[in-house]
């Protein structure tokens, strides 16, 4: 299709020769008969004047043409922006479901909690740092101390060693410094549960005798004057038994992500007090 710019320079030629013809018929006017050189000009005046109304037309038609386009092109240019605008909402509703399946499950943890507790939100967490922390964002103005038990629905997340008016940093249940008096549910056998950074926990002091097997829950004892006795602490995923020494090597998975944490119930519940 030929540009507007074109057929705009095609429409003044053919006017231009039409008012040329008119008016050499005009001045050879014949009042009595019509002349040769007059019939011409009445010969090739019907069609040029058809081909200047089809010239006419073809641009009024490009210029609707194009303000159609134009007009399509905002019509997209806003249903881009809608479907955009939708998507982030969609997004914002799967998220805010999420976190109320997550709180409802802390809910329902703390109404079986003998103990108050507070609830709160993970709001960094330190990947540079050769510790395994994440800072949450309640602190001494909420009751927090430092000591406290921290856990979410799936298990023990770690303890309190730091405390600010509205922050607190916790210590992560997987860092080397963390250590928790444990039992194995099912045989009651006693040890310490000690970080081992991205590889989980390990049991340790637990004497070759004792009847430990992978898929054993492991939960707090009580006995560390932290944490209350029968949190979940995670579940045994190898068991070693060496020839030579008296404790066996037990490896445990924590029962969760410690990567994926986003929101935390911290028990307060100073040292000392009856758990």
């Amino acid at each position: 299709m030929a540009s507007p710019k074109k057929l705009y320079t095609i429409v003044a030629v053919l006017i231009l020769v039409a008012v040329s013809l008119i008016s050499f018929s005009l001045y050879f006017k014949s009042p009595d008969k019509t002349g040769f050189f007059r019939r011409v000009v009445l010969e090739a005046a019907a069609p040029l004047g058809h081909a200047v109304n089809y010239a006419l037309g073809s641009v009024g038609r490009a210029w609707k043409r194009y303000v159609m386009l134009v007009q399509l092109e905002e019509k997209n240019r806003q249903l881009e922006q809608t479907v955009a605008s939708l998507k982030r909402e969609a997004n914002d509703l799967r998220e805010m479901s999420l976190e109320c399946v997550r709180l409802r499950q802390l809910m329902n943890m703390k109404k079986d909690l003998a103990f108050p507790t507070v609830a709160a939100s993970v709001t960094r967490r330190d990947r540079l740092s050769v510790f395994w922390t994440v800072l949450i964002n309640k602190g001494s103005s909420d009751g927090i101390e430092i000591g406290f038990p921290v856990v979410t629905a799936e298990g023990v997340a770690g303890r309190i060693i730091e405390v600010s008016w509205n922050a607190s940093k916790v210590l992560l249940l997987v860092d080397y410094n963390s250590n928790i008096d444990a039992l194995v549910q099912r045989t009651r056998s006693q040890g310490v549960l000690q970080g081992s950074g991205s590889s989980g926990c390990e049991l340790k002091y637990v004497q070759r005798t004792q009847d430990v097997q992978v898929g054993d829950v492991v939960i707090s004892s009580g006995l560390d004057g932290v944490f209350p006795k029968g949190l979940v602490l995670g579940t045994v995923d190898l068991v070693e038994r060496k020839d030579a020494g008296l404790f066996q090597k037990i490896r445990v998975s924590p029962g969760l992500d410690m990567v994926k944490l986003e929101e935390v119930m911290v028990i307060l519940l100073k040292r000392g007090e009856d758990r």
